[in-house]
């Protein structure tokens, strides 16, 4: 079981970065337990999550600054999925957002923002896209104490080049199909005679 100390920095999944501010024992409806006490950063609430479910939710310790630069790469290499059913899409985005997961969620905006690039989103998928973006910026900009706005650049540029290297993919593997049927056409023609 994940155990957090006071003043541990912790991601609650879909709300972002919050420090644990105190642990503490509540009893509610007889039952007595143990209680992560958290401050949201944006928007200064506080969270209660009972210690007992910290894995259920989702609750997880901040990456490490060691992690920052493999979460650019995973962010710009281009490696998009593509539903074409709008309700399978947003049914596996929903779900890959309450893992918790910064690499599900950057999936999630890797998608969406790709998807963004060629249609008008719902009002519910650029929801997700906003959220998905404030949690990858968020999480970054606490861990390495650069300005959101620092990060949010950033991050905007990754997925620049996740767009450009998606598109470079996209054009090798055509240009690699038609190397193969240009391939199997003399064969052919050479069974036939």
């Amino acid at each position: 079981m994940l155990e957090f100390e006071v003043g541990d920095k912790v991601i609650y999944p879909n709300h972002g970065v919050g420090t644990v501010t105190r642990i503490e024992t509540k009893t509610i409806l007889g039952t007595t337990c143990g209680f992560y006490s958290l401050r949201m950063t944006a928007s200064d609430t506080t969270v209660l999550v009972p210690i007992d479910n910290v894995e259920g939710v989702g609750l997880r310790g901040a990456i490490a600054s060691s992690e920052v630069k493999k979460l650019f790469i995973l962010l710009g290499n281009g490696e998009i999925e593509n539903h074409q059913n709008w309700k399978g899409r947003f049914k596996d985005n929903s779900d890959k957002m309450r893992t918790g997961s910064i690499y599900d969620v950057i999936d999630v905006l890797k998608n969406l923002n790709f998807l963004s690039q060629t249609k008008n989103l719902s009002f519910r998928e650029k929801r997700m896209l906003d959220r998905a973006r404030f949690l990858v910026v968020s999480e970054v900009s606490e861990v390495t104490s650069e300005a959101s706005d620092t990060v949010e650049e950033k991050v905007n540029k990754a997925l620049e080049r996740c767009l450009a290297n998606h598109a470079r993919q996209i054009a090798k593997a055509r240009t690699a199909k038609a190397e193969v049927s240009k391939s199997e056409v003399p064969q052919q023609e050479a069974h036939v005679s």
